[in-house]
């Protein structure tokens, strides 16, 4: 049997046009997919039943789904400072479920993107963002700036799916309808298919924006000769090109909003592409990691208000990212116990804060071994989402699609975890009240 139309759960491109041969309820064959799409969708060795590690000698032993269920909302329900973190492979159903259980437990919910794209949100909150959809981006753009991000690697049929190589409406010779620039601090291999590679110095960004932001202005009179690495005489060039085009395209990345500046190098941009809506179409959009990162912050604002790095402690939603993020509060030891969900905080955060995090109690929901689970002191299996069950994503412009289910398997969804584990933490507090 093949399945079309599928969506893709592994990046922010969500692809949509997947074909997946099935056959007695196994994935044997994916068409149309980048490779480590199809690897996710084909599946690999899982975590087989749930597991608890032995006191005496630190070693797992599987236990049974209402044990580990059991034990977690226990350690919950007694914790006073429970960091909630990961909520980005997964659908919005489920992160709809955590935002609930951080209400009950008074913890801090909080997703990847603390560590990727919080700052951008912040730029957002400051100057707005002037963006669109990938399908337009697709129709119209003329001009496509790479800035801090490397999409053929991180993204891979980004490019020619929705920004460089597709024909469209206003852009009907595809890629030779368009100039390609990438800012980096180093030549990827998205710098290497460029027409123009731009050498930015690492944590000048913000300086060569802001040169460009000059240049848009009819001042390049004030430009030194040199700003981040960038010749002046290359800025001036570069800022006339945007000026000049018809609709102007640009995707950021980790190099924007994890160098120096932060959320600022995200305004900056921002602040640029509203002065050059002067003169034509221009938007921008930050190139999105995991495949429903989005989701989540949309789930959040819905849910609380803030889009992550939310603080339930008081019984009201408080956000103040520095304070409030997950690492902030590791680095500081706030933290009595740890929740992680659809997301890998062994593989992504700093040394300091793994140490820290090995301190507490470790809870594991998660369908695969990764390096969180090395740190865990409970594991729970769950379904994958987007093969093995359906549910809402969104996609790294913040249009929401519906994943398919492909196969029937016998573990949990995130969702069922979930309930059960919240049912059980007010029973517990009931119980004690």
């Amino acid at each position: 049997m093949i399945i079309k139309d599928v969506l893709c759960p592994f990046c922010g491109c969500l692809c949509d046009d997947l074909a997946v041969e099935v056959e007695n309820n196994k994935v044997v064959d994916v068409k149309h997919a980048c490779k480590i799409g199809a690897s996710k969708i084909m599946g690999h060795d899982r975590i087989k039943a749930p597991m608890m590690r032995d006191d005496k000698n630190g070693e797992f032993r599987e236990v049974s789904y209402d044990e580990a269920i059991n034990e977690s909302a226990k350690i919950l329900a007694n914790s006073k400072r429970p960091l909630l973190y990961g909520w980005a492979s997964g659908i919005c159903e489920m992160m709809k479920k955590g935002v609930l259980l951080n209400e009950e437990v008074g913890g801090i919910i909080d997703n990847t993107a603390s560590v990727c794209h919080g700052p951008s949100a912040l730029g957002v909150h400051e100057k707005g963002l002037p963006t669109g959809t990938l399908g337009q981006f697709a129709n119209r753009s003329d001009l496509v700036i790479f800035w801090g991000c490397n999409p053929v690697q991180a993204h891979p049929r980004h490019m020619s799916r929705y920004s460089v190589f597709p024909k469209g409406f206003f852009a009907s010779k595809g890629r030779k309808s368009r100039k390609v620039v990438v800012f980096d601090v180093r030549k990827t291999d998205t710098a290497e298919m460029a027409d123009e590679y731009v050498q930015v110095n690492p944590g000048e960004d913000y300086l060569v924006l802001s040169a460009l932001r000059a240049v848009v202005a009819d001042k390049a009179d004030v430009v030194p000769d040199s700003v981040g690495g960038v010749p002046k005489e290359k800025l001036v060039e570069l800022g006339e090109a945007m000026k000049g085009a018809k609709y102007g395209m640009v995707y950021f990345g980790m190099g924007l909003t994890q160098s120096r500046g932060k959320y600022k190098n995200i305004d900056n941009a921002v602040s640029l592409i509203t002065e050059l809506n002067a003169y034509g179409k221009h938007s921008i959009l930050p190139m999105r990691g995991h495949y429903n990162v989005t989701g989540f912050g949309q789930v959040c604002a819905w849910e609380t208000g803030f889009v992550n790095a939310v603080d339930m402690s008081r019984g009201i939603p408080y956000y103040n990212p520095g304070e409030t993020c997950s690492n902030d509060l590791l680095m500081r030891e706030e933290i009595d116990a740890a929740f992680v969900i659809a997301g890998d905080a062994g593989a992504h955060f700093p040394a300091q804060s793994i140490a820290r995090m090995g301190k507490v109690p470790v809870i594991q929901v998660d369908p695969f071994h990764n390096p969180t689970t090395e740190m865990a002191n409970i594991v729970i299996p769950t379904k994958v989402s987007g093969v093995e069950l359906e549910g809402t994503a969104y996609r790294m412009d913040a249009v929401s699609l519906r994943m398919r289910k492909l196969v029937d398997v016998d573990f949990p969804s995130d969702e069922e975890v979930l309930d059960k584990i919240i049912a059980k933490i007010r029973e517990i507090k009931g119980a004690s009240s």
